[in-house]
C-alpha cells in the first residue's frame, strides 16, 4: 500500500465524547402527577423507540468474490550506488567519476514485496496496481484455492497507479466490473484483499468523499473511504453492496505507514479504461487540454461575479495547445464539460484525461460576468508505450531491453541531449539490474542516441559491456555480463 506522509507539522483531530450511546430515538418520560392529586390517571403509553437500521450483511458478497481475489508476491533486485571515493583531485579517477554525477554501482540487493489484485478476464487478466509490480523481475500470482502461477506484466501505468497482469489459466472465477459514478457519500463499501500477506482478507466502511486531489499530482479522482486498508492491501478490489468493483485500492494517508483512517481507491473506470488501451494497444493515451488550473474559492468568486465557488479557474494557457487554438484564456473559469457540472478543479484533469486525443469537446465558461461555450479539439499528451510488440528492441539475445528514443520534454526532464528509455529488461541487462525507466547515455563511453546505434555497439562488444545509466536524480555506470 502506497503511504503518503502527512506533511502538516502538527493537525490535531480531536473530539470529546461525553454519555451513552443507544440506536434510536430518546423520547422524555411523562412528567409526574402533581402531588395530592386523587385522579386517576390512565395507564402512560410506553415509549416508542424506533428500531436501528439493519447493517448490511457482507457474507454473501465475501463468498461470491474472495475466489476472484488474488495475492501478488514480487520479486526483483535494486542496483544500490555508492558516493565518490576519496581521491586525489589530480588522479585521472577523480575527474572521471566525478563528471558522471560521483556515482558507482555496487552489488545487486534483492527486494521482495507484496500486494493484491483481482481477476477480471477468465482467460488470467488481472488488475493491480502499478506501484506493486514496479520493481519486479517476477511476479507470482497466488488464487484463493492456492494454486500459483508465474504472472507477466503486460503493462504497468504510472500515472494512473493501474497494472494489467496475465497468467496462464483458463475458466478463472471473475469479479464483477460495477461502475463508481452512482456512488454516494455515505454508502457502505467493501474490501478484500491480503494486508501483510494475510490472504483473503475483508473488511468494510464507508465511502467518505469522492473525487479527492492528493498531492502526488496524480489526474485520478480518488474515492475516499474509512476502510481499513494496509500494506499487502494494494491493487485489491473495492466492493458497494451490489458485489460490484467500483475501486482499486491504492494509497493510505498515514504517519506510520499503516492505516490510520484515511485510504483511496482508484475509480474503476479509470482503471477498465487504461486495462482495455494496454491490451488492445500496449500504450496508454490521454487527453489534453493545455492549461494551468486553480481552484476557485468564495474570495475568487465574488471577484468573478460567480454565484458560488465552483468550476476551475485558468491560470494559464500553454501556448500552441488546444485551449489556445480554442480561444481559452487566462481568467476564465471552466464551469463544466460536455454539460457536465465541475464542482472542483480537480475534477477537470480526470475529465480531460479520459477523453480520446481528436475528439471534441465543450466547454462551459466564465468569462467577464458571462457563460459562454467554446469547443476545443483535445490534444494527446506523449504517448507513454507500455508493453508493445511493436516497440523497438536493441538486440534482445544478448542485452535484453526493449527501448525508445526520449521525446522532447523527457529530454528536458532529465537534462540530457540523447539517450534512449529502457522499457522492458530481461535477460543480461536485468541480471546486472537494470530496470524500466533508465535511460541509458552511453555504451562502453560512447554516446547513445539511436536504437539502431546500441544494437551496433552491443554487437561488437565482447563479453561485457560497461553502460552508464540515468536513473532519477543519479547517473552511474552498470557492467553487463553480455556472454
Amino acid at each position: 500500500m502506497k503511504a503518503m506522509k502527512m506533511t502538516v507539522a502538527a493537525m490535531a483531530v480531536a473530539a470529546a465524547i461525553g454519555g451513552a450511546y443507544s440506536f434510536g430515538h430518546l423520547q422524555a418520560l411523562p412528567s409526574a402527577q402533581a402531588a395530592g392529586s386523587v385522579t386517576s390517571a390512565a395507564p402512560a403509553t410506553p415509549a416508542v423507540i424506533a428500531a436501528p437500521a439493519a447493517l448490511p450483511d457482507m457474507r454473501s458478497i465475501i463468498a461470491a468474490n474472495a475466489p476472484a481475489v488474488v495475492n501478488i508476491s514480487i520479486t526483483g533486485t535494486r542496483k544500490t550506488a555508492a558516493t565518490l571515493p576519496q581521491l586525489d583531485p589530480d588522479d585521472p579517477l577523480y575527474q572521471f567519476f566525478r563528471r558522471f554525477g560521483g556515482q558507482m554501482p555496487q552489488e545487486s540487493t534483492p527486494t521482495r514485496g507484496q500486494g493484491s489484485g483481482f481477476i477480471v478476464g477468465a482467460d488470467g487478466t488481472i488488475l493491480t496496481n502499478a506501484h506493486v509490480v514496479e520493481e519486479a523481475s517476477e511476479v507470482t500470482v497466488k488464487l484463493n484455492d492456492k494454486r500459483e502461477f508465474k504472472a507477466r506484466v503486460l503493462g504497468a501505468d504510472k500515472a494512473s497507479d493501474v497494472a494489467v497482469l496475465k497468467i496462464d489459466a483458463k475458466n478463472l472465477p471473475t469479479v464483477r466490473v460495477g461502475t463508481s459514478l452512482q456512488t454516494q457519500v455515505g454508502e457502505w463499501v467493501l474490501a478484500i484483499g491480503s494486508p501483510f500477506g494475510f490472504e483473503s482478507s475483508a473488511s468494510a466502511g464507508i465511502v467518505s468523499a469522492k473525487s479527492r486531489t492528493l498531492p502526488d499530482g496524480s489526474y485520478v479522482p480518488f474515492i475516499q473511504t474509512d476502510v481499513a486498508v494496509n500494506p499487502g492491501n494494494s491493487g485489491g478490489p473495492l466492493f458497494n453492496m451490489n458485489g460490484e468493483v467500483i475501486g482499486i485500492n491504492s494509497q493510505i494517508y498515514s504517519r506510520s505507514g499503516g492505516y490510520q483512517g484515511l485510504s483511496f481507491a482508484i475509480p474503476i473506470e479509470v482503471a477498465m479504461n487504461v486495462e482495455h488501451q494496454i491490451i488492445s494497444t500496449g500504450k496508454v493515451q490521454r487527453g489534453k487540454l493545455g492549461v494551468s488550473i486553480q481552484e476557485v474559492n468564495q474570495a475568487l468568486a465574488d471577484s468573478f461575479g460567480l454565484a458560488k465557488p465552483a468550476g476551475a479557474l485558468v491560470s494559464s494557457v500553454e501556448k500552441g495547445s488546444p485551449a489556445a487554438k480554442a480561444g481559452l484564456e487566462p481568467g476564465d473559469v471552466i464551469l463544466g464539460v460536455d454539460g457536465k457540472t465541475l464542482n472542483s478543479a480537480g475534477d477537470l484533469p480526470a475529465t480531460v484525461a479520459l477523453k480520446k486525443p481528436g475528439e471534441s469537446t465543450r466547454l462551459q465558461i466564465w468569462r467577464k460576468g458571462g457563460t459562454h461555450d467554446i469547443d476545443v479539439k483535445i490534444g494527446s499528451f506523449n504517448e507513454e508505450k507500455l508493453a508493445s510488440a511493436e516497440t523497438p528492441s536493441a538486440d534482445k539475445g544478448r542485452l535484453g531491453v526493449a527501448v525508445r528514443p526520449l521525446t522532447p520534454d523527457e529530454k528536458r526532464q532529465a537534462e540530457v541531449n540523447g539517450g534512449l528509455l529502457i522499457e522492458q529488461a530481461g535477460g543480461a541487462a536485468a541480471r546486472a539490474g537494470i530496470r524500466p525507466g533508465d535511460i541509458i547515455l552511453s555504451v562502453n563511453g560512447q554516446p547513445i542516441d539511436s536504437v539502431d546505434q546500441l544494437r551496433g555497439i552491443i554487437a561488437k562488444s565482447g563479453k561485457k559491456a560497461a553502460i552508464l545509466l540515468e536513473r532519477g536524480n543519479a547517473r552511474l555506470f552498470v557492467p553487463v555480463d553480455l556472454g
